[in-house]
């Protein structure tokens, strides 16, 4: 018998199947499942997709659940600091040993005519994962798009659809209404969908897809709304009720809209799918983690990670900076992705810091500094190159002075970096 696979091994493995790139077809997954017999049918699923806010949303009825007494599984994409955190099991990441059962369990099955990609291989661990602990539950976010992502495998109870803007145009098209009908691809017969999606095209596309699939829209603004308060709670007007005094554990005022979407799902889930009490609810929200995205991880000196990484974060994050730290002077440590409207990022961004640092994620999609250096230095004349995330956190942090605070964004992967750094720093 070979000797048995380690964790760092399987993960070498895995991150070889990046060269394979992007596939947007179900086929292979589909092959993958039924090798593996069809896990993903154990246990109920709920499926997120949306441009930005999907993690929040998906996290926050992943910790709804959980306070509800079930057993959750939640996947989501990509990991900051290790892999085990894209699967998790009642808001914890599945261990080592798991994260190399599982990758052996898939491993051992045919794939049909190609090679997994990395997301696949990843999607298909997840489920199998989910499957072999008997979750009740399984909260699972979107990679790309929707209609032909690897998730798209699942039939779930409920799907939702947290936003749409312009992202991944030569995989997902280059306008709103194209885009809007791949997130719409997760829409099934006859199951609920939720959405926040406010552009007209892209609603329109959404609500014929609904429609078409007899599947019962509830819309952000129309079917539900929510308001805050200026007690720093918020209230939702629900499609079936109304709840006041309600927190969330994510800060930002954009992740209201997210609690939002959470909350009508809840209503939903309560008709007939799940029982989850209001002080469940209360709780679960108030209580949610989702690291990397306005994440306090020190306050000497004051230190945040956001990802921020397309222009609609990018401007939460400006916003939030410009009211909850206006009376700090602001260093912004900002890495960007090839792909990533980076201009109008920075346009967003560098405006409210004092100083800028731009850097560079060590995935080979990151955008050169220098580029990044001449948009900024048409902003401000406090901006330098600090090429490597590593020494410009730490170069950021160790000169950071009293009343300062850094805030560190632009990508998930310069976040990622920096908090496995932070970590031995702080």
């Amino acid at each position: 018998m070979p000797p048995k696979i380690s964790y760092d091994q399987c993960l070498r493995t895995m991150y070889g199947l990046k060269r394979f790139g992007i596939k947007l077809e179900l086929t292979t997954i589909r092959e993958i499942l039924k090798r593996l017999d069809t896990p993903h049918k154990a246990y109920a699923c709920i499926h997120v997709a949306g441009t930005n806010g999907k993690g929040s949303v998906a996290s926050a009825l992943a910790s709804i659940l959980t306070t509800a007494g079930y057993k959750v599984g939640l996947y989501t994409s990509p990991h900051l600091v290790r892999f085990n955190e894209r699967i998790t099991i009642n808001n914890r990441p599945i261990s080592d040993q798991n994260v190399v059962a599982a990758y052996e369990a898939v491993k051992g099955v045919h794939y049909g005519k190609r090679e997994p990609t990395f997301f696949e291989f990843s999607t298909a661990m997840a489920l199998y994962e989910f499957g072999r602990q008997k979750v009740d539950w399984a909260v699972i976010e979107t990679g790309m798009g929707g209609r032909m992502d690897a998730t798209n495998i699942i039939k779930p109870a409920l799907s939702i659809i947290t936003n749409v803007s312009l992202e991944h145009r030569e995989y997902l098209g280059h306008r709103i209404h194209q885009i809007a009908y791949e997130k719409a691809g997760i829409i099934k017969k006859r199951t609920p969908v939720i959405t926040g999606v406010q552009q007209k095209k892209a609603t329109e596309v959404i609500r014929n897809i609904a429609a078409t699939n007899a599947a019962p829209l509830y819309r952000l603004g129309s079917d539900f709304k929510v308001q805050r308060n200026a007690t720093g709670t918020f209230t939702y007007f629900g499609i079936d009720h109304t709840w006041r005094e309600l927190t969330t554990g994510l800060l930002g005022s954009h992740q209201v809209q997210n609690a939002a979407l959470a909350l009508a799902a809840c209503e939903i889930l309560n008709r007939k799918k799940a029982v989850m009490p209001l002080a469940s609810i209360r709780s679960g929200l108030a209580k949610i983690d989702w690291p990397g995205r306005l994440e306090v991880v020190s306050t000497n000196p004051f230190v945040l990670l956001d990802g921020a990484h397309n222009l609609i974060a990018a401007r939460n994050l400006a916003k939030y900076l410009a009211n909850s730290l206006r009376d700090h002077n602001i260093t912004l440590v900002v890495g960007i992705l090839n792909d990533k409207p980076y201009k109008s990022m920075l346009r967003s961004l560098v405006p409210v810091a004092g100083r800028v640092i731009v850097t560079r994620p060590k995935i080979d999609r990151g955008l050169a500094p220098e580029v990044l250096f001449t948009v900024a230095k048409a902003i401000t004349d406090e901006v330098m190159i600090i090429p490597d995330v590593e020494t410009a956190v730490k170069y950021a942090v160790k000169s950071a002075g009293p009343g300062e605070a850094v805030c560190i964004a632009g990508s998930l992967y310069v976040v990622g970096e920096a908090k496995e750094i932070l970590a031995k720093m702080v």
